[in-house]
């Protein structure tokens, strides 16, 4: 038995290497678009978060502006009642009586303190004698037929009223003048 022998050495065969398919021109003008796309959303969606971002630090400044601002709020609305007190004090006391004069002059002298400190902490009153009616600042409590005042303008003030910065704390309790 005689072996065939084939001596032809295995010759490698050369790899097929799979290329794609090149695409088609339209494919990759297809392609770019949506890139084109993509880039123009996700710059959009970059410029609505910055802008967004902006718009909160701003609003967190303004809220603690605010706070700042109006911190004393409660504090000062709780002091309202001693001004109102000294007021009443000052009225109450006869500044001609010898026997009283002396603490009429210090009841004024505690007052007017008293005045200015609420108005360094910007608490201003609302004193509007005279004034047109102002819902926003004012409460009528009674309207009162005049002759000598215009219709709608306070004629009488029993108890001022503040504002803290602008914002009010308490509106002023008044008469109004009706046409009489």
């Amino acid at each position: 038995m005689s072996e065939s022998r084939n001596d032809t050495p295995e010759q490698p065969v050369p790899d097929q290497t799979i290329q794609p398919e090149a695409p088609d021109a339209g494919e990759t003008v297809d392609a770019a678009a949506r890139i084109a796309e993509l880039e123009a959303q996700l710059r959009d969606q970059l410029l609505r978060s910055q802008a967004e971002i902006q718009n909160i630090q701003r609003r967190a400044e303004r809220d603690v502006a605010n706070a700042h601002k109006y911190a004393l709020e409660k504090f000062a609305g709780g002091l309202l009642d001693v001004a109102d007190n000294l007021e009443r004090a000052l009225g109450a006391t006869n500044a001609e009586e010898p026997a009283v004069k002396a603490l009429h002059e210090g009841v004024a002298l505690t007052h007017k303190l008293f005045v200015d400190t609420l108005r360094r902490f910007a608490v201003e009153p609302v004193d509007p004698i005279g004034a047109p009616f102002d819902p926003e600042l004012h409460q009528a409590i009674s309207m009162q037929p005049s002759t000598t005042a215009e219709p709608n303008t306070v004629t009488a003030v029993f108890q001022k009223g503040y504002t803290l910065s602008g914002r009010l704390l308490r509106p002023a309790m008044v008469v109004v003048a009706t046409a009489g």
